[in-house]
């Protein structure tokens, strides 16, 4: 991935998101139907390793060469190295059968969201279920941005390897249905009510 930006993971800490978004997604779980777990963009690891502890069998894949190796101190056997834009799991994973795939703050840095669904797809088989978190966008936080002036703050074009899609309920609804998913729970996260910083939708193939 020629113009991938590595985020700069230091540590296995909670990176923010998971302050306001960790909760929500282990709520959306179940031990008895989410028996095989794949975490696309895994990062630094933090939420494969917590859901391990929590008696989860999951892996992790990620672009950054930093952040595989900063999760694989605690877990060696579950991370592996992906380019998201290559349309292939790593080969230790390809015999995998996944259930369940969750991808935290990801889909809003792709250039082809629709392809990677369609990447998710492919690798639980067309059975199983997706949970997807990425920043919130509704009419209302839309207009208060407006309002106090702070979208070049928020979608900042000098931040490399930054946001470069906005998801509303609407539309991350619409594309995971376009790809043969039903969207069965919707959670917003942090903040008021539609002043989110994040949503988690859960949404399972037909």
């Amino acid at each position: 991935m020629s113009d991938y930006q590595d985020y700069g993971y230091h540590s296995s800490q909670m990176t923010h998101n998971f302050k306001y978004t960790l909760d929500a997604i282990i709520g959306l779980l179940d031990k008895n139907k989410n028996t095989c777990i794949l975490d696309l963009g895994c990062g630094n690891g933090f939420l494969v390793n917590h859901l391990i502890s929590l008696g989860y069998n999951i892996y992790g894949t990620d672009a950054s060469e930093k952040g595989i190796e900063i999760a694989r101190r605690l877990n060696p056997d579950r991370f592996f190295l992906q380019d998201l834009s290559i349309d292939n799991l790593p080969y230790e994973l390809r015999a995998v059968k996944f259930d369940t795939i969750i991808s935290t703050e990801v889909i809003e840095h792709l250039y082809d969201p629709e392809e990677f669904i369609s990447f998710c797809k492919n690798a639980l088989n067309n059975v199983g279920e997706i949970i997807i978190s990425t920043p919130y966008h509704g009419y209302l936080k839309n207009l208060l941005l407006s309002l106090f002036n702070k979208w070049d703050e928020h979608m900042s074009p000098l931040w490399l390897g930054g946001h470069i899609k906005m998801w509303s309920a609407t539309t991350l609804t619409k594309v995971l249905t376009l790809a043969g998913f039903k969207v069965v729970a919707f959670k917003g996260c942090g903040r008021l009510p539609y002043l989110w910083m994040s949503m988690v939708i859960k949404a399972r193939l037909n």
